[in-house]
């Protein structure tokens, strides 16, 4: 299996080589030439496999330069029970009126994250190991990709981590779980902003060739394919405790890469009817998938909301579904996501015939929630099921329950564990969530983080000092 960039670089690599080099030269995203076919037979001979088995059969689809025995031990060591609390892994379980709920929250940051970072950490690790060399991890978090990564490569041998977020924008939950570790290898970088310029600062760094290739410059951002397809994994497993021909997915998604495993998953054959994708006020996808407008918010105008791991207004994952959009025209993508988006901060896809496909094709749908819908939402689902919910995993219920089609199970993708955002728990149900006994007073513990400002500049010459 070979991997193009979405921007036309004529180049074609191996998983291994795109594992550790992020974004394409061309500032694209990786994409396989193809996506692999899955038959009923393959299916029904999958249905009963354990998640890292699964995950295994899945994954070697897409990798065929790391040796077959070493991916199986690769995928057993990350799903584990112990990692994970379930032998599930991802249990599904029925809310109501249609609608189940996938959970994906069970692992050591307590968000769907973990799900792909931890296989990331194991992989990092392997290859790393193979080549005898060194990786400085640069990425960016609205909230729970900077502690899953974190997590998943503290004390990892031949990592580093330089993971940058908002100042004051993610929940004290969070920022407590990043900013207490204390562990060598792992660095927080606050910076003077919203998520998008953390996320530019990312994009600007893996676009310098030169100072990539200088310090061995890697990404865990969804950005990172590696990442995206271990998500696919979860929707094989979600559709085979649904017991249905076909199933819908309603999945939480600001950034976009957490849909995107569920369209390469539909791509692959998975019998998916709608991919609902639901969004905040921050509803720059839902407005495109509405009308085929594709509009960046100023920083000024990015909403600081009660669900912040969506608070984006820069999709950088959506450039990958744009280019199967398009007939995987790479030059097209490059103009759109190159200079149309820095000219005028939009592209209008909406006359194109491309963009019937959207629903007919690719089965895309959407909505978005406000703050009182979530509120509203978390106490109607606790009411009518005796399950709380975090306030984006309500964002998600919200939107899915606008598009439960009869005898089609609609399964909402879990994005964290509420204690991650006690206070609007508090508010909407008048008491504290469950809080894990490992992370009691973790909001007291010391901190390890440096303030900068939103310059990549300023960001390089951190790394730098950090890593001579």
């Amino acid at each position: 299996m070979l991997y193009l960039s979405t921007r036309g670089d004529p180049a074609r690599k191996h998983f291994c080589e795109i594992l550790l080099e992020g974004l394409a030269p061309d500032g694209g995203l990786y994409l396989p030439e193809r996506y692999p076919q899955v038959d009923a037979a393959t299916l029904a001979k999958w249905r009963t496999l354990p998640y890292a088995d699964l995950a295994f059969e899945i994954l070697s689809l897409y990798i065929d330069d790391i040796p077959a025995e070493d991916l199986r031990a690769i995928c057993r060591k990350t799903y584990t029970e112990e990692v994970f609390g379930t032998r599930a892994i991802v249990p599904l379980r029925k809310l109501h009126d249609g609608l189940l709920l996938e959970g994906l929250s069970n692992g050591p940051t307590l968000a769907f994250k973990d799900m792909a970072m931890q296989l990331l950490g194991n992989l990092f690790e392997y290859e790393l190991a193979r080549r005898g060399e060194e990786l400085n991890i640069l990425g960016a978090t609205s909230g729970d990709t900077g502690s899953a990564a974190e997590y998943a490569m503290r004390g990892k041998k031949g990592v580093r981590v330089f993971m940058t977020s908002p100042e004051g924008r993610m929940s004290p939950f969070q920022q407590a779980q990043m900013f207490s570790l204390q562990d060598a290898n792992i660095h927080n970088i606050a910076i003077a902003g919203v998520f998008d310029d953390c996320q530019d600062i990312v994009k600007a760094v893996s676009n310098d060739l030169d100072f990539k290739r200088r310090w061995r410059i890697g990404t865990v951002n969804s950005i990172n394919w590696a990442r995206l397809v271990a998500q696919v994994v979860y929707y094989f497993a979600g559709y085979f405790q649904a017991h249905s021909d076909k199933v819908s997915f309603t999945v939480p998604s600001g950034n976009f890469g957490n849909i995107c495993a569920g369209h390469v998953a539909r791509m692959m054959g998975l019998p998916i009817d709608q991919l609902v994708l639901a969004t905040n006020e921050n509803d720059v996808l839902d407005e495109f998938f509405r009308t085929g407008v594709y509009r960046v918010r100023a920083a000024a105008d990015t909403h600081e909301t009660s669900s912040p791991s969506m608070d984006i207004s820069k999709a950088s994952n959506f450039e990958r579904f744009v280019f199967d959009l398009l007939g995987r025209d790479g030059a097209r993508v490059k103009s759109l996501f190159g200079e149309e988006l820095q000219r005028s901060g939009r592209f209008d896809l909406g006359a194109e015939p491309a963009f019937r496909e959207v629903k007919a094709r690719y089965g895309f749908a959407s909505g978005k929630s406000t703050h009182a819908d979530r509120i509203a939402t978390i106490r109607s689902v606790s009411e009518r099921s005796g399950t709380v919910i975090d306030t984006h995993t309500a964002d998600g219920v919200k939107v899915a329950r606008e598009h439960v089609r009869p005898g089609i199970p609609m399964i909402v993708l879990e994005t964290a564990l509420p204690i991650k955002f006690a206070q609007s728990i508090v508010e909407a149900l008048g008491r504290e969530p469950e809080r894990p006994a490992k992370f009691n007073g973790i909001e007291a513990l010391p901190r390890r983080v440096t303030v900068m400002p939103a310059d990549a500049e300023a960001v390089k010459a951190f790394i730098v000092r950090h890593c001579a």
